[in-house]
């Protein structure tokens, strides 16, 4: 198969992925938050979560994150970029690569969390969800940048923005928070 449509399937696989990532928190944060709701009210919105956390998680998000992760294998050896890795001439890459593997831990920690509230046990309050929720967020610009900017890409201007991103995220949180308050 052709290397473009190799990553183009990647790149479409990764944004399905990233849909999951961004909803599902934000699933853990409604079954959250319906305990504070009277029982029947409860009960109705924890069962109707735990349908639509297991659909999206099950059904999207971990399908791509696999196809994903094959396809990414695939342009990475396919487009040569072994090579370029193994001779050090892909730097950014390295720390991409680095990035996602970061990235399969957060997923990994959705999953976690995904488990915890099907069995009705809420080990986070929505607050600490809402912050856990932009982490992916923090993933996709910090990865998109990278890969695109690759060999211009500067080390502290990369960490800098990326302080400034999560500050920026962070200052958005609490806003939010005072505003529903």
């Amino acid at each position: 198969m052709e290397y473009n449509y190799l990553k183009a399937i990647h790149i479409v696989f990764v944004v399905t992925w990233f849909a999951g990532l961004f909803y599902m928190p934000r699933l853990f944060i409604y079954h959250t938050e319906a305990n504070e709701k009277e029982e029947a009210a409860r009960e109705a919105l924890q069962s109707q979560f735990n349908v639509m956390m297991r659909r999206l998680w099950f059904g999207i998000t971990w399908p791509s994150a696999v196809i994903t992760l094959a396809m990414g294998l695939w342009v990475l050896f396919n487009g040569g970029w072994g090579t370029a890795l193994m001779g050090g001439n892909a730097n950014w890459l390295l720390i991409k690569l680095v990035l996602v593997v970061l990235l399969y831990l957060y997923h990994f920690s959705l999953h976690y969390i995904y488990k915890k509230l099907s069995r009705l046990q809420f080990p986070y309050t929505s607050d600490q969800l809402r912050m856990w929720n932009e982490v992916a967020t923090i993933f996709l610009i910090t990865i998109v940048m990278l890969a695109t900017v690759k060999d211009s890409f500067s080390f502290i201007w990369g960490i800098l923005g990326t302080i400034v991103l999560i500050a920026v995220l962070l200052i958005a949180i609490r806003l939010y928070k005072k505003i529903r308050r």
